[in-house]
């Protein structure tokens, strides 16, 4: 194998999984270990300047950084016959936004000068915010529109408020619009031919994927009174329109938004909740946890069942018949009410098809995937309005990039030349032995986030079931990390070989060994390297001819490799990734850099 390529940013990236998982590459261990220290505000900062809205997204992330956590994959030797589990990576999020202090606000950036552009951004939701965030901090005088009175899109209107206060929403939208972001509320944009003619230098697209899809089966039409699109349903609860629901409710779907349909029905007063999925219970699309909470409150999902039909008598929806998937036997299921949440989809009636923007046969926008450009070289798109729906975190990283696209395209830069991340490595040393972070690697299991109590979360539809860790449970939840960015960084000029880090580290994850091709050489390590999307760290060639291969996979950083190394040949740095936001140093053109992000260390 040829020699790692560590002055490649991607390599300790990828040895960052949760990081490298995050859509917006949020600095997971930083933040982690700024909250085990007690510093709230600048773990919130770290956060802010990534995911844009800590205290949501801190209890609706769909956690893609979770499943690619470390600690679930070492752990085994503690946990006996219980699955390893993650740190608790989102919940440490809301801590960060649950202890923040008052004096956070002047912590945010001031916004340069007004520059003279003017940019428009379709939908108040998370992308479009994203985009207005940080172009805002940057001069761009930027309008946000959106139908509804309030900002946060889909945020707002889909996530119920027992899984997110109003509050919350309110708090992290008013940061963003106390930028100078001029929000026009309750006014939906009806053509793009008529905003484009409104002077703006710019449009960012981020309206969502507002239109729920229905099933055509029989009886749709007949018992159609009681039956609802999810979306719409949600969103009809979140503004007060809808405040009660039948005695029995079936919900058709099994991503997230049927969760929150069935644990929305349960508060509305449903005596009874089913849920019913065609797929495969390990298959359904809604997120683990999403799935167990449901089941906590006593919700039954149903599995590979295939809905033929809505039972009626006189008009009156009585039931559903369902096909199930592994026997063909048919079965009905009594209700009163359904709600489909089976998917949805893009609508853009107000975009006129001769308006220069293509879209492709599935009605999307036909984009540059690095830029977001349309082939109207001004409007930009992002969140589930470029590609479909996927999640918040997703539309925050679109809005990062579009507004890098945005800002070049009005410096007349090429907007698919996507500038390089502020990067560094430095080193932990605070004495021979010691380290200026915590490396002692704990054995306590994942702490549960405490609940409301169940007769008071069930009650009403406002009342927020998930309580927050306490500073406490917080300190011990984040001694948990493995501060996966602080890396093993191995100089193979100054090894002797003495094999002593072989000897003490507690994962065998250090080899000494003939170089050879991957496949054999993963083979032939202490421990056998197994995890194929984990590299290999391949050192130079060293004077017995012998390689030093470390299996990244498996490593704890505990840094004991480089306390015991006599040479000096190891050290701990800690890898710091902050993705180029707009501004100038997202550009060709040198100029000094504005402070837009507060970059604090641990």
């Amino acid at each position: 194998m040829q020699r790692s390529d560590t002055q490649d940013p991607a390599y300790f990236h990828k040895v960052v999984d949760c990081q490298w998982a995050c859509p917006a590459h949020t600095p997971v261990p930083e933040y982690i270990r700024l909250i085990g220290q007690g510093r709230y505000d600048d773990a919130y900062m770290v956060n802010w300047v990534s995911n844009v809205f800590p205290g949501v997204l801190g209890r609706t992330c769909d956690r893609p950084c979770e499943p690619a956590c470390r600690r679930g994959r070492v752990e085994e030797k503690n946990v006996g016959e219980k699955k390893p589990e993650a740190v608790a990576i989102c919940r440490l999020k809301r801590v960060a936004a649950d202890h923040k202090s008052q004096e956070l606000r002047a912590l945010l950036p001031k916004p340069l000068p007004r520059n003279g552009k003017k940019v428009a951004c379709v939908g108040a939701g998370p992308a479009s915010l994203t985009v207005a965030r940080d172009l805002a901090t940057q001069g761009y005088a930027v309008t946000v529109f959106d139908g509804e009175t309030k900002p946060g899109g889909f945020i707002r209107s889909q996530i119920p408020r027992f899984r997110l206060p109003e509050s919350v929403i309110d708090e992290e939208c008013g940061y963003i619009l106390g930028l100078g972001v001029e929000l026009r509320a309750g006014r939906r944009i009806e053509s793009m031919r008529t905003l484009l003619a409104e002077g703006y230098d710019a449009v960012f697209v981020g309206c969502g994927a507002p239109r729920g899809r229905d099933l055509q089966l029989p009886g749709r039409q007949e018992a159609g009174e009681r039956i609802r699109i999810g979306i719409d349903w949600l969103a009809s609860v979140s503004f007060g329109h809808v405040t009660s629901v039948q005695p029995r409710v079936i919900v058709l779907g099994g991503g997230n938004t049927a969760m929150d349909c069935c644990r929305s029905a349960r508060r509305l007063g449903a005596s009874s909740v089913t849920v019913t999925v065609r797929s495969g219970y390990a298959q359904m699309k809604a997120s683990p946890w999403e799935k167990e909470d449901a089941e906590h409150e006593g919700i039954p999902i149903l599995d590979f069942h295939v809905p033929l039909a809505f039972e009626h008598e006189g008009g009156k929806l009585t039931g559903m018949r369902f096909k199930k998937a592994q026997t063909g036997e048919e079965v009905s299921i009594p209700c009163d009410e359904v709600l489909i949440a089976v998917g949805q989809e893009n609508a853009f009636p107000w975009i006129e098809r001769d308006a220069g923007i293509a879209f492709n046969e599935h009605g999307l926008p036909l984009l540059d995937a690095q830029s977001f450009q349309s082939s109207l070289p001004q409007v930009f798109f992002g969140g589930d309005a470029a590609f479909g729906p996927k999640n918040i975190i997703t539309a925050v990283a679109h809005g990062h990039e579009a507004a890098v696209s945005i800002d070049r395209y009005l410096h007349a830069e090429p907007v698919t030349k996507r500038p390089p991340p502020h990067v560094n490595l430095l080193s932990q040393k605070m004495g021979i032995h010691e380290w200026s972070y915590d490396n002692g690697i704990t054995n306590e299991l994942r702490h549960k986030v405490p609940w409301a109590a169940a007769e008071k979360a069930l009650a009403s539809i406002r009342v927020e079931v998930e309580l927050g860790f306490d500073a406490a449970t917080a300190f011990k939840e984040a001694q948990r990390c493995l501060n996966c960015d602080v890396q093993t960084v191995f100089t193979d000029k100054l090894c002797i070989e003495c094999d002593a880090c072989v000897d003490i580290c507690p994962m065998d994850s250090i080899s000494f060994v003939e170089n050879g091709a991957e496949a054999d050489l993963r083979q032939r390590l202490k421990a056998p390297a197994l995890n194929l999307a984990q590299d290999l760290y391949v050192s130079g060639t060293l004077k017995t001819a012998r390689v030093m291969v470390k299996d990244e996979d498996v490593c704890l950083h505990c840094g004991l490799c480089a306390e015991r190394c006599p040479t000096g040949a190891w050290d701990m740095q800690k890898f710091l990734l902050l993705t180029t936001k707009a501004g100038p140093a997202c550009r060709d053109t040198p100029a000094r850099a504005p402070l837009a992000e507060r970059k604090v260390t641990a």
